[in-house]
This record gives structure tokens, sequence and C-alpha cells, in this order.
């Protein structure tokens, strides 16, 4: 099939297929006219890459990931260790991300949002007040 079929099937932007192609997570046979030709297994593993990428999954991640798919000898400890690595990297971002919401809420709290210039907003983001 050809690109614009696979990326129908796979969830993926055909420029995605074109990326995935280049850095060799996917190859499909070219035909005769040197279009590509997708089989089965080649939508099947863009599907895999959509989904292990929607889970936010690195690229170098994808590819352990579809090695380990691939290998019918694999110990699944291996692929929990994958994502238990990336579970890890997601819940420092939470971390993260709970921190600066904090300290913005807390910006916002005390800025009057009124006509006078001070603004304890600014103040923090210049380092010349702690608010």
């Amino acid at each position: 099939m050809n690109i614009s079929d696979a990326s129908t099937r796979a969830g993926l932007p055909a420029k995605t297929i074109r990326y995935y192609e280049d850095i060799g997570l996917v190859t499909p046979a070219r035909d005769t006219n040197g279009y590509r030709d997708f089989s089965g297994s080649d939508v099947h593993t863009l599907t895999f890459l959509a989904r292990a990428r929607a889970l936010g999954f690195s690229i170098d991640d994808c590819r352990t990931l579809l090695a380990l798919y691939a290998d019918k000898s694999r110990a699944s400890s291996e692929v929990k260790k994958v994502a238990e690595e990336h579970l890890e990297e997601i819940e420092r971002k939470i971390a993260d991300l709970v921190a600066m919401r904090d300290t913005l809420s807390h910006l916002v709290r005390n800025c009057h949002g009124d006509d006078r210039p001070d603004c304890p907003i600014l103040d923090e983001m210049g380092g010349i007040a702690d608010a």
C-alpha cells in the first residue's frame, strides 16, 4: 500500500512516516517506480510507534521497545524496565509542573491587578523581591 493508505491506517501523518523511515524505525519495500510499498507488518509497526509516542516514549525508547517486541525470547522485565524509567520521568515532570503551578498561583494571588505599577509577578521574575 502507498504512504497515504499507511498513514490513514496507522493514524500518523505521512511526514512522520517518512521521518520514521529516515531514522530506520520502519523500512517499507520500494516498487520498481521507487514508491514506498507498505506491508501490513509495516502498518502494524507504525501503529505501535503511534501508540508508544502517544504515551510519551522517546524515539530511542521506541527503538528499544520495537526490538523487544520483535524478540520472542525477551524477558518481560526488560520491557517493564523501559516503562518504569519512562514513568519515573513523567512523575518528575508532573512534580515540576505542580511546583510551577503553585508558584504562579501564589504570585497571581499576591498581585493586586489594578492600576498601580507595582507587580509581584514581574518583581519575582526579575529577582527583585520575594512575592
